[in-house]
């Protein structure tokens, strides 16, 4: 598996009215695309705007491929993201997935 990675930022306050705009752009693309397992976006304040990390789940290079074209370094862009970001990385990072961890919660019950 592949983590494709994005940064960004927005003005300070507005990361979760961004976040709608992504939900109906890059995420509901990287979505319908076959081979994406999965889209994580986060967001933190951070002085004068806030920050935004997008991390997706790809099967296979060639899934990506059919998201951001030949070139999966560079990153996807949509007409409403110019009203919102302030800064972008023109690029996208790829990870390979090397493991995973699920926290398992447990209870002790006295005898």
């Amino acid at each position: 598996m592949i983590a494709r990675t994005w940064r960004g930022t927005v003005p300070a306050g507005k990361g979760s009215e961004y976040l709608e705009v992504v939900g109906r752009t890059g995420l509901l693309d990287a979505r319908d695309t076959p081979g994406n397992q999965g889209f994580y976006i986060m967001q933190r304040p951070a002085g004068d705007h806030d920050e935004i990390l997008a991390v997706s789940l790809w099967e296979t290079e060639d899934a990506i491929k059919a998201f951001a074209g030949d070139d999966i370094s560079r990153a996807v862009f949509y007409p409403e993201d110019d009203g919102w970001l302030t800064g972008r990385d023109l690029h996208a990072d790829h990870w390979e997935v090397v493991g995973e961890a699920t926290l398992v919660s447990t209870t002790v019950q006295a005898g």
